[in-house]
């Protein structure tokens, strides 16, 4: 899953990346709000985490102009402002989580994790297709009650899949979801990886709709 990271402060900023990308995000990182503006306008991230006090334009502003473009993005604001009318503003402007600064790495991995299921509708902790089971959490897949060790890129394949699981995918949402700005794509990395797969899971299980994408069955 990809995640937009927006925070002004360099060490902070830089942590939160390292942290996201350990636990399995590609994270693009702003650092100023006319940034995060461009980019939430143009790349389809699976959520933000974004601070309020950014130079250039603040949080608030960000994230009014995602809402007044309809965009549905899940945002979680992240700031030291703990005041009960600092969270109203945030929340009543469109924010959908909150988390007070400073904050442990484990509680934020999991407050996304958790709006990102409700934004793809699957409210449960692990997804479940076809006979497979995926804990976005532990990183953990099992088919027929086995597990089944996947390097982080076909788990990341496997979990965008899963998440819409009855809607076709292209490889191009797939690549979106996948790598960060600046990471190099290979040109065929998402049929390797659907490829391995089918080979470690079953055939079946990911079908390839041609000239469309790919589709787990819901």
């Amino acid at each position: 899953m990809r995640i937009l990271v927006v925070e002004d402060d360099a060490l902070l900023g830089d942590a939160i990346q390292a942290g996201l990308k350990l636990a399995g995000y590609a994270v693009d990182w702003m650092k100023d709000g006319i940034s995060a503006d461009q980019a939430l306008l143009t790349e389809p991230y699976a959520a933000a985490v974004l601070d309020l006090g950014l130079p250039r334009l603040s949080g608030l502003e960000v994230l009014q102009r995602l809402r007044s473009r309809g965009l549905a993005i899940p945002v979680l604001i992240l700031t030291a402002r703990d005041t009960v009318e600092d969270r109203i503003r945030g929340l009543d402007a469109g924010a959908d989580d909150y988390l007070i600064k400073p904050f442990d790495m484990g509680e934020l991995s999991a407050r996304l994790r958790a709006l990102i299921r409700r934004s793809s509708g699957k409210p449960a902790a692990a997804l479940s297709a076809g006979g497979v089971e995926l804990d976005p959490a532990t990183h953990q897949v099992r088919y027929g009650g086995l597990p089944i060790e996947l390097p982080a890129r076909e788990f990341a394949v496997l979990h965008a899949l899963m998440l819409n699981a009855g809607r076709v995918l292209s490889r191009a949402q797939i690549e979106e979801q996948l790598y960060a700005w600046g990471e190099e794509i290979e040109s065929n990395a998402v049929e390797v990886h659907v490829h391995h797969l089918r080979r470690k899971l079953y055939t079946g299980l990911i079908e390839t709709i041609r000239g469309v994408g790919y589709l787990i069955p819901d």
